[in-house]
């Protein structure tokens, strides 16, 4: 558990954050007579698909308290793959247990912007900050074999 100062007690207390994650979708080229995705509605279709992952797969320590999909999906051209991305964002509202437990959103290729709403403010122990670095640098390690994976199977 996460530990607050409240005057001069320090009391147990869960961490509530909200995190937005933006899903890319890049548009697909039709075959022959079909026409392929539009980008716009391939980052829709992605973002529905990890949210019904998020929901349904629990997370040890984290509850999802709620979900905003209100943002409009924005577009933008990008010059390296020479074709028009679209982003479709998304709002958690999540309460965790510890501050190690927000990683696994953190270091998502699609994370963008975390606000951290409650306590006002957090202790950490020694050995909390190094569990904390550990697991950080433990999601890194996954998210550059997760990468080269891709890359190796282009």
């Amino acid at each position: 558990m996460v530990r607050t100062k409240v005057g001069n007690d320090i009391l147990p207390s869960s961490i509530k954050f909200k995190i937005r994650l933006d899903f890319k979708g890049i548009t697909k080229p039709g075959r022959l007579f079909f026409g392929g995705r539009n980008s716009e509605k391939a980052a829709l279709e992605i973002r529905e698909q990890q949210i019904g992952l998020l929901r349904n797969v629990p997370v040890q320590g984290l509850t999802i308290e709620d979900i905003d999909m209100s943002i409009d999906v924005y577009v933008i051209y990008d010059d390296v793959l020479n074709t028009e991305i679209a982003y479709a964002p998304v709002v958690f509202t999540v309460s965790a247990e510890t501050v190690e437990d927000l990683l696994p959103f953190v270091v998502r290729e699609e994370f963008r912007k975390i606000e951290i709403m409650s306590p006002d403010n957090v202790i950490l122990t020694k050995m909390e900050v190094e569990r904390l670095m550990f697991r950080l640098n433990e999601e890194v390690i996954k998210l550059l074999v997760r990468l080269e994976r891709k890359l190796n199977s282009r």
